[in-house]
């Protein structure tokens, strides 16, 4: 359980955080610019939130929790230390992957095949949705640079893979299941 009584500890103030494990790393550690910009990401859902109704809120409040599970499991580095810590360290699982895919295949199954690209835009609702899913992109990159040098659950990876698809196919969702889509025309402005 997490008990927050002071907002600020000063302990930031050289430039250095503490990881989960209790580790201090400098705050432009790749570790920490993924778990940021996760956190990042978990802002523009929040706005995305904003605009969406019914299903695709408590869709996207499902995918706002397991980024702060997503937050939890890489800021918490050397997997293989798992079984040593105090209590079970929080890490994504297959299951949270497999519940984006069963979402994407729902909503695409209603949209017509695309013959074009979709530039964002749209509604409110499929703009946000479009900038969710270019920071899950960065979110991912930074998780895959990560992994090159750290130990990382690649479910992470997987799961922010599959969430930015998560994001196009709901903003196609949310321009009127794409036919209020912006299409791209190669050229148009030649």
């Amino acid at each position: 359980m997490v008990v927050l009584n002071k907002i600020y500890t000063r302990t930031g103030d050289k430039g250095e955080t503490a990881l989960g494990d209790g580790s201090r790393v400098a705050k432009f550690a790749t570790r920490v610019d993924a778990y940021g910009t996760v956190d990042e990401l978990n802002s523009t859902v929040g706005m995305a939130r904003l605009h969406a109704s019914d299903d695709m809120d408590l869709a996207l409040a499902r995918i706002q929790n397991d980024l702060f599970d997503l937050g939890a499991d890489l800021c918490r580095p050397h997997m293989e230390k798992d079984s040593e810590a105090e209590y079970a360290p929080l890490r994504v699982i297959d299951s949270q992957v497999t519940r984006i895919e069963t979402e994407i295949d729902a909503m695409n199954a209603s949209l017509q095949s695309l013959r074009s690209f979709v530039l964002p835009g749209g509604t409110p609702l499929a703009a946000h949705l479009h900038l969710c899913r270019t920071v899950a992109r960065r979110a991912e990159r930074l998780t895959v640079d990560l992994s090159t040098s750290e130990d990382v659950n690649m479910a992470t990876v997987m799961y922010l893979n599959r969430l930015s698809d998560w994001f196009f196919v709901a903003s196609r969702v949310a321009n009127n299941n794409g036919e209020n889509d912006v299409l791209w025309v190669p050229g148009a402005n030649r």
